[in-house]
């Protein structure tokens, strides 16, 4: 194959009179045929790069043509294809390995070595492994998010709390699995449904697992219209699904303001590792309830997002090589991400059904399954399914309560699995 190639590039060049006396023809046909991805294609393994090339773009379809969560998945894909193109050096899996990244080791590179020496991605991936792109991304969920309907109704904490059993579940499950405790929490995270969270969190415990995990995170999220209906149907009866439940209070804008500082304060003084997460959704929350920096909201909203998450989703896909993503361990990953994420659907269910035993005005259990943080899509399934029980049934607005508790849930989760096993 390799000498068919210099043949016909021999063939180019002569015709076009590319040559002199002082010109090393033949290692330079040589040199360049071998930098062709094609030659590498045939060469070693090159053949993982053909199915990672094939995978990448069967995502793209899925988030092109089935358009599951597009805005994360299309970029993902693509970074997926990118850096698994033979020879284009775009990003290198090395430069992110422990023994690199520990300053006690021989090995040993900064970030400016990263400048210097990496690919286009290396430099991108920066803002991945420092935790600044999920942060920011967070300033825009908060921009975008009412805590309207958790203020109304502050018992939507605790089935936002209960969600979030998904993410210890499959932990404890993980790590009985082989997986160490810093993997198990990575791939835990994934029942929160919280895409930044889960890149957050893994950068810091397990970056070589990234690539699977975001996938699994923003596939499980795009199929919650799929994955939660059934489990709602399991674990509660007709007569549940038929609850009606009273519209609720209105809250004053006074009470939307000093909500994000107060959980703020609150969740820095009792667990600081949050406090990168919790703290720059509250502050896109505070920039829309404010009233007084539109302009800053809409760019948080808008530009600041679209920029963050092309970037964020482009080095995530990167990660995801044929080296770490042609495992055994990515399919268990996958399989207990669904776990996590039926489990944390169901925790919240059921602990609806344990409160409604204490309650006088019974809430309807379905609004617990959008405990997860996947906003606001499982706040409308918890609506879809009570409206086919029962068409009085208006269950949105008092499923966003559990829902935006969980975007705050997952971020604390994540936050006491950091404290608890971060370096």
């Amino acid at each position: 194959m390799k000498r068919i190639f210099c043949f016909i590039v021999m063939l180019l060049l002569v015709s076009v009179g590319c040559f002199a006396d002082s010109f090393d023809f033949g290692e330079a046909t040589s040199k360049f045929v071998d930098s062709m991805g094609l030659v590498q294609v045939f060469s070693g393994d090159g053949w993982k790069s053909l199915v990672m090339i094939a995978l990448a773009c069967f995502l793209l379809f899925l988030a092109i043509k089935k358009q599951y969560e597009p805005l994360l998945l299309l970029p993902i894909a693509f970074g997926m294809l990118l850096t698994n193109l033979p020879g284009a050096n775009m990003f290198h899996t090395e430069m992110w390995n422990d023994e690199f990244l520990n300053p006690e080791s021989p090995f040993y590179h900064s970030y400016r070595h990263v400048l210097a020496e990496g690919g286009l991605l290396d430099v991108l991936y920066i803002g991945v492994k420092t935790g600044v792109y999920p942060c920011l991304i967070f300033i825009g969920v908060g921009a975008m998010t009412d805590f309207g309907p958790l203020i109304a109704n502050p018992k939507s904490f605790l089935l936002g709390a209960a969600a979030q059993l998904g993410i210890f579940i499959t932990f404890i499950t993980a790590h009985a699995l082989g997986f160490n405790s810093m993997e198990a929490a990575s791939i835990g995270i994934i029942g929160g449904a919280d895409g930044p969270t889960s890149i957050f969190l893994t950068t810091k415990l397990a970056p070589h697992l990234l690539g699977p995990i975001a996938i699994a995170a923003y596939s499980y999220m795009a199929l919650v219209p799929v994955i939660q209906p059934p489990i709602m149907r399991l674990l509660t009866t007709k007569k549940e699904r038929m609850i009606e439940m009273k519209q609720l209070r209105t809250v004053s804008k006074t009470e939307k303001i000093i909500f994000p500082i107060a959980i703020t304060i609150v969740v820095a003084f009792i667990l600081p590792d949050a406090a990168p997460l919790i703290g720059c959704l509250m502050l896109g929350n505070l920039m829309k309830e404010s009233g007084v920096v539109d302009r800053l909201a809409k760019t948080v909203q808008n530009e600041l997002m679209n920029i963050v998450v092309i970037f964020l989703g482009t080095t995530v896909g990167a990660t995801a090589t044929a080296s770490t993503f042609l495992d055994i361990s990515t399919i268990s990953i996958l399989c207990m991400g669904i776990v996590a994420f039926g489990v944390a659907s169901a925790g919240g269910i059921i602990f609806a059904k344990i409160m409604n035993l204490f309650l006088k005005e019974k809430i309807n259990p379905l609004i617990g399954s959008a405990g997860v943080s996947a906003v606001p899509m499982a706040a409308r399934v918890s609506q879809t399914e009570g409206q086919k029980a029962n068409p009085h049934n208006f269950l949105l607005m008092h499923a966003m309560g559990p829902n935006v508790a969980g975007v705050i849930g997952s971020a604390v989760a994540a936050g006491i699995l950091l404290s608890m096993l971060g370096k």
